[in-house]
């Protein structure tokens, strides 16, 4: 029988030579852990649908990140879940605002680990959406000084980056003006670019009791169904200042993400969702899947797809097993 001359399981016959050919390599520095600040003290609220996840009170925000960064992962993000909500989110700006307390508490135990602070509103509003509301609808540019305030208030309570989620239009030049007029120029913005409105985002929406009180997102996040109107969106968002440039969700919008690290040469970021990560912990927990290998192959895949940082709820696990490696 005839063989062709390159025979690929030559290869793979073990271990070492698989690592030595191995294409695409997951590191402890992809890792960003997502966490969630809520006012009080020795507060852990467990998030039912994310198992191993909490609301957590700043002394255990401060314990979390100081195990993160044992563990080599380089950077937290930060969501707040504040004591009181109104129609213009105030407290998403507020000076002593859980969020500004939690960065200020962070830098103070562990100075080098990035903090970088989700700057919307869908979590102080009363109305649950991402913007000032007009009759039933979200006001776009009415909405930008109000993102913009709070991305300043983030980066002078310490934040080492601001990352918009919001997807109005125009937030980043608007941002990217207000920070540069408080004299924080070296305050780096992460874009949700080409944020989905997605089914995975529910057990955020849980954990950070963000859902929307009437209506839904889909006038201002984009539709599942669309690849051109991501890359005007990372086009624009460039265009007005941004230097990371994220998709959100991960796992199902892999194409995105491998068509925007292709197109554009800045830093991209994948947002690896609660959804995603629920289910695997819910397989998992069924025993019908091995959910630590699901979870480095769904992370290698996200990398693999062009991935250069990835915001995930695996972040610890994760790099405790990568370390084991």
């Amino acid at each position: 029988m005839l063989f062709p001359d390159y025979r690929p399981r030559r290869m793979r016959r073990n271990e070492t030579i698989r690592r030595m050919v191995r294409e695409t390599r997951l590191h402890v520095d992809d890792l960003i852990l997502p966490l969630f600040a809520i006012d009080g003290k020795d507060v852990k609220n467990p998030i039912p649908s994310m198992p191993g996840h909490s609301q957590l009170s700043i002394d255990h925000i401060v314990k979390t990140a100081e195990e993160a960064r044992k563990l080599g992962i380089p950077a937290v993000i930060l969501f707040g879940i504040p004591k009181r909500k109104d129609a213009l989110g105030t407290q998403a700006y507020a000076k002593d605002g859980i969020v500004q307390r939690a960065v200020k508490a962070i830098k103070d135990k562990v100075p080098d680990l990035m903090v970088i602070t989700d700057v919307c509103l869908c979590e102080y509003t009363d109305h649950g959406h991402c913007g000032m509301i007009a009759g039933d609808t979200v006001d776009n540019d009415a909405s930008l000084d109000l993102l913009a305030r709070v991305a300043v208030s983030h980066a002078k309570a310490g934040a080492d980056m601001v990352a918009p989620s919001d997807m109005m239009d125009g937030r980043v030049t608007e941002i990217r003006n207000a920070l540069d007029e408080a004299d924080l120029s070296d305050t780096p913005i992460m874009s949700y670019a080409a944020k989905y409105c997605s089914a995975y985002y529910g057990p955020f929406r849980e954990a950070a009791d963000s859902a929307p009180k009437f209506g839904d997102r889909r006038s201002y996040q984009m539709d599942p169904a669309n690849v051109r109107e991501a890359l005007r969106e990372v086009s624009m968002d460039v265009e007005e200042g941004a230097d990371i440039v994220m998709v959100k969700p991960a796992l199902a919008y892999l194409d995105i993400i491998c068509r925007i690290k292709d197109e554009f040469d800045l830093p991209v970021a994948a947002y690896n969702v609660s959804g995603e990560y629920a289910m695997i912990k819910a397989a998992a927990e069924k025993g019908w899947i091995d959910g630590k290998a699901v979870m480095l192959e769904t992370l290698t895949a996200i990398k693999r797809a062009g991935a250069d940082m990835i915001l995930t709820y695996f972040a610890i696990e994760a790099a405790q097993a990568l370390n084991d490696r």
